[in-house]
Parts: structure tokens; C-alpha cells; sequence
């Protein structure tokens, strides 16, 4: 099914493939923006219009958020299941991966296991695998929201996303983050949780031939900078940026330093962002 919807300045198309639901906006080069566990594909809103001028930007809900159909397994099945979905869309080998958080880490899968797809990675939070405290940290959410629900954890997921300044600069922003992290399946979280607990993919990371975009902020909690240097250090093609004043969702918190640093990476030019990435 395909619909096309114009809001004002911005004309959108609607679409499902094999039960992922997806919208795109602009045309050119492919460019899929995957989304973070704790957030929905909402948190691109701010940069997608941005990207649009040079790409036709993608942007799924990962199955089992939003209208898209849950997958049943661990976080390869789900990355093989958007493998499918990417190359429904963008058959050509020419796909470039944005992921956020778990979106990042279902993207790295994808350019793991079907590195034909893809030609470039951007990742903002993620890493080659976790510390026994963030394994942990996985593991008590998955136990509490299943026990409790995912309103016990409301507060814990807004923190991993958030620095606390940020917070309470944007109360309507932060109740709406809520009730999308609230809309989630438990049985999906859970699953995810479990899976990310589990990964590392340190040992694959060497064999990764094409360039990767890793991103983080200085102030990310739930995938702190140690983790993006580590994967940085891995990955033969691979530039690391920290992005300054930002914790886990870059996208909605630096959106001008995002568009900057993809920028830089890609070789292109988008709107008048203000601001710069810092190296590292």
C-alpha cells in the first residue's frame, strides 16, 4: 500500500513492505534513518526535511514499533528482516544506514551480514559491544518491564536518553518521548534488551569495508563515548565525532550538529546548519 501525503511545504509517501511500515520524502541517493529502542522513527522529524534536499530519506518504524509487524528473535533476525526491507527499496548496493541506538546496531548488523546493501554507515550511539554494567542495565529493564510494565521504566529510559539539563529545558518534547517510549510492545523491548545485552561484535568489525560515520555525545549515558571509540578503533574506514551537549538522541538534541557532521561525511550540503562536530 502507498499513499501520498502533502503537508504544507513537505510531500511525503507512505508505504509497507512485508509488514514494515515506512515513509520517505525527497528523491536521490537512498538514505534509511533507523530509529533508537527507546524512541520511534518520530525522533528524525527534525533533520529529515534537512536531508531531503539531496536524498530520498526512508525512514521505517522497526518491526515492532509503530505499524510495523513484530519480529520474533534476536537482533539478527530483526537486522535480516530490514536487510529485506532496504533492499526492496534500494536493490543497487548504494543504501546508506543512519541508525540511532538500536536502530545503529540493527544497521551494523546489516552491513555485517549483507554488506552488498550498504555503502556507507552513519551510527549515533552505538558500539562493537557492551560493558558488564550496560549488560546489566539491559537486562534489569527487560525484567522490569516485563514484571512492572513499562511505565516502572519511564523514568530510567527518558534518563538514558537525556541529560537532565535537557530535560527540563523541553517539558513538551519529554511528555511526548514518554508516551511514544510507552506505546512500545513489552515482549518487543524485552526481546531487544536481551539481544543487545548479549552482542558483541567485536570480531567483525575488522572485515567491515566501507566508510562508517560513528557518532556519540559527550553526555550519552546509555552508549557513552568509551563504547564509539571502541567501534571507531575496529572499523578500518571509520571517523569518529563527538558531538558536544549531547546525550543519546542527537537527532532531536543537536539536529544542526547532526546535519553538519553528515555533512562533512557525505560530501554534501544541507540548509544552513549552525554549530560544528567536534573531532575526536
Amino acid at each position: 500500500m502507498t499513499t501520498k501525503i502533502n503537508d504544507g511545504e513537505t510531500s511525503r509517501t507512505e508505504f509497507s513492505h512485508d509488514g514494515i511500515m515506512a515513509r520517505t520524502l525527497g528523491a536521490g541517493p537512498p538514505l534509511f534513518l533507523f530509529h533508537s529502542l527507546l524512541s520511534d522513527s518520530a525522533s528524525f522529524d527534525t533533520i529529515a526535511p534537512q536531508l531531503a534536499e539531496q536524498f530520498k530519506v526512508i525512514i521505517p518504524d522497526l518491526p515492532g514499533f509503530g505499524g510495523s509487524v513484530a519480529t520474533a528473535g534476536s537482533l539478527e533476525e530483526v537486522a535480516d528482516r530490514m536487510a529485506s526491507f532496504v533492499h526492496s527499496v534500494a536493490p543497487n548496493g548504494d543504501a546508506i544506514l543512519f541508525g540511532n541506538g538500536y536502530g545503529a546496531f540493527v544497521a551494523l548488523q546489516i552491513a555485517i551480514r549483507h554488506p552488498a546493501l550498504v555503502a556507507s554507515l552513519i551510527l549515533a550511539g552505538s558500539g562493537a559491544r557492551f560493558s558488564e554494567p550496560g549488560r546489566d542495565a539491559f537486562r534489569g529493564m527487560a525484567a522490569a518491564g516485563r514484571s512492572k510494565g513499562l511505565a516502572a521504566i519511564a523514568d530510567t529510559a527518558m534518563a538514558r536518553l537525556f541529560a537532565p539539563e535537557f530535560q527540563a529545558a523541553h517539558p513538551d518534547l519529554m511528555a511526548d518521548r514518554r508516551a511514544a517510549f510507552l506505546r512500545t510492545d513489552v515482549a518487543v523491548f524485552e526481546a531487544a534488551c536481551l539481544s543487545l545485552a548479549a552482542l558483541d561484535q567485536s570480531a567483525q568489525l575488522p572485515a567491515l569495508d566501507l566508510p562508517v560515520l560513528m557518532m556519540v555525545g559527550e553526555q550519552d549515558a546509555a552508549t557513552p563515548p568509551p563504547m564509539a571509540r571502541e567501534l571507531a578503533s575496529l572499523v578500518p574506514n571509520a571517523v569518529l565525532q563527538i558531538l558536544p551537549g549531547c546525550a543519546h538522541v542527537p537527532p532531536l538534541q543537536a539536529p544542526d550538529l547532526v546535519i553538519e557532521a553528515i555533512s562533512l561525511f557525505l560530501g554534501k550540503t544541507f540548509g544552513k546548519p549552525s554549530g560544528a562536530a567536534h573531532i575526536a
